[in-house]
Parts: C-alpha cells; sequence; structure tokens
C-alpha cells in the first residue's frame, strides 16, 4: 500500500546545477541532499525540507514542465513571494483554489511550481 509520497522530480538541462542550486537552495531555502555516487555521475542534483524532496534530473532533450508541477506547501506566503520577486523571479497569483492563497513561479530552467498556504477560517 502506498503511504507516502517520497520525492518529485522535475527534469534540467545539461550543465544547470549550478543555477539550480542558486535557485533552490539560495532562494526557495532548500537543503542540498547528497546524491550516491551511481546517482551523482549522472548529474543533476536534490533538495529537501523536513519530509518534502524535490530532485532534478538531467534530460538531454530537456523540455520543462508548463503544466504538470509539485505544489509546495509554505508558511507566510505574502513574505515568501516578496523573497522571489526580489530576486527577479515573476509571481503569478492565482486566486481558484477554495481555503488557500497561492501563487505559481518558474524555476530557472522553467518548469513551472507552485506555492500555496492554507488560509485560515478563523474557526480553530
Amino acid at each position: 500500500m502506498i503511504t507516502a509520497l517520497d520525492h518529485v522530480q522535475l527534469a534540467a538541462p545539461p550543465g544547470s546545477e549550478e543555477r539550480l542550486r542558486a535557485f533552490y537552495a539560495d532562494v526557495l531555502g532548500l537543503g542540498e541532499l547528497p546524491k550516491p555516487p551511481v546517482l551523482a555521475a549522472r548529474g543533476g542534483c536534490w533538495f529537501g525540507s523536513g519530509s518534502v524532496q524535490l530532485h532534478l534530473g538531467i534530460e538531454t532533450d530537456f523540455r520543462p514542465a508548463r503544466k504538470a508541477h509539485p505544489g509546495l506547501r509554505v508558511t507566510g506566503i505574502d513574505a515568501f513571494a516578496t523573497r522571489l520577486s526580489d530576486h527577479g523571479i515573476t509571481v503569478t497569483w492565482d486566486d481558484n483554489l477554495p481555503g488557500h492563497r497561492r501563487f505559481y513561479a518558474d524555476d530557472p530552467v522553467g518548469n513551472r511550481l507552485e506555492f500555496l498556504e492554507p488560509v485560515s477560517d478563523g474557526l480553530s
């Protein structure tokens, strides 16, 4: 039986690891996770925070994911959006998910990312 989501993998073009590290570690604040040596030889990089893991794998014929995307839950979504904007990243707000505030942004290779935070109803 499936008990949890272990990680999400996105593709990236060859030679993009430094741009990915600058974005996922420095801008988003995720820690880089060590890859096993046999997998490290393939390139790419892994990032995580708590139980969340994002793996970026190198794909020779890379095309960014424009519709498919991970949804990353954040706290303090307004400050998080400002952080991305301050780094020159376009933030696109979307109010179509009831009970949440959310926005979309692209990583440095064009993959779509969703950032969302549940809205408190003030009853809890």
